[in-house]
């Protein structure tokens, strides 16, 4: 739910099936570019590049620990959206700290 805002859409594939071994989530990044993510105990990693697409799932592709590890990996507008939002909560604390 946390990265919502950051992305444009985020959901469980409806499609592929999802096992106690991991789960297939569709996402498109403010890019408007899709993918297709399996988690797993291994991590996060993309194994498509549309939905419900697992084409790339034999390429060795990198693992990471979190969702935000990955997003920051193919998405700059992650990068800027996460670090603006970053930003504006250290102001506001900054601002509530001074009375």
């Amino acid at each position: 739910n946390d990265i919502k805002k950051h992305v444009t859409a985020v959901q469980v594939s409806p499609k592929l099936k999802n096992t106690s071994q991991g789960i297939y989530i569709n996402l498109t990044t403010l890019e408007n570019s899709a993918y297709c993510i399996e988690m797993s105990s291994a991590g996060f990693r993309v194994v498509g590049r549309k939905y419900d697409d697992t084409s790339l799932s034999t390429i060795a592709n990198m693992n990471y620990e979190t969702p935000y590890a990955l997003l920051n990996s193919i998405s700059q507008k992650y990068r800027e959206s996460f670090g603006g939002e970053l930003m504006n909560k250290l102001l506001d604390l900054a601002k509530n700290s001074k009375g």
